[in-house]
């Protein structure tokens, strides 16, 4: 069995993401074999899938395979660039989810076809500039999880610390020993939950009102310290009381309920009173620093708490027994201001990195697009100026 992604066809055991299979029947399977072209379900998104493995693809998929005359490694390419991307975005049929590329209106694209020689030069240059800048995206990613995990380290340095010896720390089993004298209560004794209100869709877009209406989408908007910045949907007292919704004062603790593993290891913060959507719960504690309490939370691996299903979800009977360290709310302020600078700072930093990865993506899918179209001769162009102004 094999999938069709976006860094190309690969067989579904290698894949790093769970994928239904058939149980027995595969009769109507395609074959798709090594050099083979698949045209997916996101293909209208980032391109046509080259294959390097044999295995058979689903029937929803279109395999293609090169005529004599044709070099794959140019086609690779050419598959992948922005020029044939704009061009299946106008032969897409359906919206949202159901989108799909008309195949008959694809055979009747016009593409270029240099000589073989050509295609082959064009594909050897092409794998080396792009492996090279590669390279610089690798490290620039790299310089993200180390910058992460040193972020990570100053949190759990500034809550588990002991002055006290080990004998007299408390200990917290997912986190390690605190300071002496800190307690350490589950969160259900500190705080309360919020449940949220499922969200109608009248209100979609709304742009003013008393609350701001939050849904997993807005966990994207918030500053260094994850303060909730601004929303997409509002919602008025009355509409509000209609709908039985509680609101969730300054200060709270988001995490999303349900929804993909990348999420739910946010938390942000609630910076104004508040309504939220039934994917997402609200932890109000009942002192405190919500940048301690947030700092603390950030340590937590939430995914560990998924109940498998079909849609991950975590429950509030899962998060209050959680034990928390707490040295008390004066002892937090001055706690959370370490913690705060330290984010800022990381924040900064993590900006300019990823500036520097859009523009590395950016130049590299350019030099694609030029090569594949011929306006440039690769015999005796250099790909080096792709990523010039951008440090190594």
């Amino acid at each position: 069995m094999a999938s069709a992604t976006k860094d190309g066809v690969t067989l579904r055991s290698d894949l790093e993401f769970s994928v239904w299979n058939p149980d027995s029947n595969v009769s109507n399977y395609k074959l798709v074999e090594p050099e083979d072209f698949v045209i997916g379900l996101r293909s209208f998104q980032h391109g046509i899938s080259h294959s390097n493995v044999r295995g058979i693809v689903s029937p929803a998929y279109t395999v293609l395979r090169g005529f004599p005359g044709t070099n794959p490694g140019f086609f690779k390419y050419y598959f992948r660039s922005g020029l044939l991307i704009s061009q299946l975005a106008n032969i897409t049929q359906g919206i949202r989810q159901g989108q799909a590329i008309d195949i008959e209106a694809f055979q009747n694209l016009i593409i270029p076809l240099p000589p073989l020689e050509e295609q082959r030069r064009i594909a050897d240059f092409l794998d080396v500039e792009t492996a090279r800048i590669d390279q610089l995206l690798q490290l620039r990613k790299r310089q993200l999880e180390l910058w992460a995990e040193r972020v990570d380290a100053f949190t759990h340095r500034q809550v588990t610390d002991s002055s006290g010896s080990p004998d007299e720390a408390e200990h917290i089993d997912w986190l390690g020993p605190i300071p002496h004298g800190w307690l350490a209560p589950p969160i259900g004794r500190v705080a309360r939950f919020v449940m949220g209100t499922t969200f109608p869709l009248e209100y979609q877009g709304k742009r003013d009102g008393d609350f701001p209406f939050i849904k997993v989408s807005d966990f994207q908007s918030a500053d260094a310290m994850g303060r909730m910045t601004s929303a997409e949907n509002w919602i008025d007292t009355e509409e509000s009381r209609k709908l039985g919704a509680r609101v969730v004062p300054p200060g709270a603790i988001l995490y999303a309920r349900v929804g993909a593993a990348l999420l739910l290891n946010r938390r942000r913060i609630t910076t104004r009173p508040s309504v939220i959507d039934d994917n997402v719960r609200a932890i109000c504690f009942t002192h405190g620093d919500p940048r301690f309490w947030a700092g603390v939370l950030s340590l937590l691996d939430m995914g560990q708490l998924v109940n498998p299903g079909p849609v991950p979800s975590i429950s509030e009977s899962q998060v209050s027994p959680i034990r928390v360290p707490d040295p008390g709310a004066a002892a937090q302020r001055p706690i959370a201001d370490r913690l705060e600078r330290n984010v800022v700072q990381w924040n900064q930093a993590r900006s300019l990195v990823e500036f520097q990865i859009k523009l590395l993506t950016e130049r590299r899918q350019a030099l694609i697009t030029a090569a594949v179209t011929g306006q440039f001769d690769v015999s005796t162009a250099s790909g080096r100026n792709v990523t010039d102004g951008v440090p190594a």
